[in-house]
Parts: structure tokens; C-alpha cells; sequence
């Protein structure tokens, strides 16, 4: 037997539970290696993940306020021509927007002015239009006035006679007349002989009854004048009667004739 000792070797590891963590690299060891010999990436422990993203998110406040501070703070650290500059340009703008303004507003005012006047200008072409429509017998009217009414039993009233009566209602305001179914025009002319009266070629008979839109307390006394047309008639036996009244129709209509050869003229 040999006489020699051995020092105890220590038991060896059995399978991969056995395996020692691999201990510290070498110096002078590159990343390179250290990738080749499966020390890279280095292994992180939960509380060193969480402290890094602690990190991370205390350096993306600090970034956002100091972001935001040198926003805030950007004119304070300008230069003075360069406020100057910045002031300027903001007068110009207010300038602009105040004349953009300004001119707006002319444009409504000239807009309502010319709404206005145009609106005037259809209402009283309107008005004109139904005045005008009223003396040549093409619309209805209605208003206070007389009704007159000649009663000709004797069949001695001649048609002159009547005419006398439509000149008397004119000569008093008279502004629309109608005789039985005709209506009374500037042009209206009275034909034929006592009992077969023809008003613009229509025949009429009696009682002849006038429908009168005027000026009642004038209408009244003109026809009742001594001498006016009321004893005229009378001496001819006929009877004639006037009656005031607050509403008088006249819708007795004449077609609308256009002229052959008259047109209107430019102004």
C-alpha cells in the first residue's frame, strides 16, 4: 500500500441541478465574447426592474416640465427686438381682423339698406299699381261713400242727364263709380235716348243706381246743391235719393286693354 495521502476532493455535482452559476467575467473580455459565451444580455432581478422603471417614468415627467416650463418661458428669455417684432406683428393682425370687421359690417348695412329700399320700392309700386288698376276699372274697390239712385217711372230721363250726374261725382272726389253692372272709366261715355240708356254701349235700364267711393260729407251736398243735379231730375219727374255709407263696394271690373302704339318711356 502507498504510503501518500490524498487531500479529500470534494463530492462531485450530479446532473444540471449541480451546475454553478458562471461567476464573473474575466478582464479584458469584449461584448462580443461575452455574447459567444452566453453572458449577454445580464440577467435582472425583479427589483432592479422595478427601480428602472421608476427611473423611467421620473425622467418623462421631468422631460414634459421642462418641455413645458421653456414654453412658458420662451418670451421671458427673448431678445427685445424680437418682442418688439411679436408686438408688431399682433397690431397688424388686430389691424387686419378690425378693418376685416369694419368692412363686414359696411357690407350688412348695405345689404339691409338696399333690402329696405327695394322693399319700399315693391310696396309702393304695389300701391301705384292698384291706384292705377282702381281708375282704369281693372280691380275691385271698396270704401265710404254714396249710393244714389234715380228712379224713372216717366221714362223722361235722358241719358245726358246722367252724364251731368257722373261729372257733378267727379267734380266732388269721386275716385271709383259704378252705374248698375258698369263700371264708370275715364273714357266712359252715355249713349242712346230716355227708357234705352247705353253706358259705353251696354244697356241700362232704370232704376238707375250709382255706387259711389268718395268723400261722403262732399258726395252728398254736391248732387243736393240748389240748382245741382237732384232738381234737375226732379223737373224731368224722376226721383233721386242719395244715402251715405261707410263701406261701398265697387266690383263691377273693365278687361285690361293693352295699347296699340303707346309704350312707356325710359326715364
Amino acid at each position: 500500500m502507498s504510503n501518500e495521502e490524498h487531500a479529500p476532493q470534494p463530492p462531485q455535482a450530479q446532473g444540471p441541478q449541480a451546475q454553478q452559476a458562471p461567476g464573473p467575467p474575466p478582464e479584458g473580455v469584449t461584448g462580443r465574447q461575452r455574447l459567444v459565451a452566453g453572458l449577454w444580455p445580464p440577467r435582472l432581478t425583479r427589483a432592479q426592474l422595478v427601480v428602472a422603471l421608476l427611473l423611467f417614468g421620473l425622467g418623462l415627467g421631468l422631460a414634459i416640465q421642462v418641455r413645458s416650463t421653456s414654453d412658458d418661458g420662451a418670451l421671458r428669455g427673448a431678445r427685445q427686438e424680437d418682442l418688439v417684432r411679436i408686438l408688431d406683428e399682433l397690431d397688424d393682425r388686430s389691424q387686419r381682423l378690425e378693418d376685416e370687421k369694419t368692412r363686414l359690417e359696411a357690407q350688412r348695412r348695405e345689404l339691409e339698406n338696399s333690402s329696405d329700399q327695394a322693399e319700399e320700392a315693391r310696396r309702393q309700386t304695389q300701391e301705384r299699381e292698384r291706384q292705377l288698376g282702381v281708375l282704369a276699372g281693372t280691380v275691385a274697390a271698396e270704401g265710404p261713400g254714396i249710393t244714389f239712385v234715380v228712379e224713372d217711372p216717366m221714362t223722361a230721363v235722358q241719358p245726358d242727364k246722367l252724364l251731368d250726374t257722373i261729372q257733378e261725382l267727379r267734380a266732388a272726389g269721386a275716385e271709383a263709380i259704378q252705374v248698375n253692372d258698369v263700371r264708370v272709366v275715364a273714357d266712359t261715355y252715355f249713349s242712346g235716348e230716355a227708357g234705352a240708356v247705353q253706358v259705353d254701349g251696354q244697356k241700362i235700364r232704370a232704376p238707375y243706381r250709382f255706387e259711389v267711393i268718395g268723400r261722403p260729407q262732399d258726395l252728398e251736398p254736391a248732387l243736393n246743391i240748389p240748382g245741382g243735379i237732384v232738381q234737375t231730375l226732379e223737373k224731368e219727374q224722376a226721383t233721386a235719393t242719395v244715402t251715405r255709407s261707410e263701406k261701398i263696394v265697387v266690383d263691377a271690373l273693365r278687361p285690361a286693354e293693352r295699347p296699340d302704339y303707346a309704350r312707356s318711356s325710359p326715364q
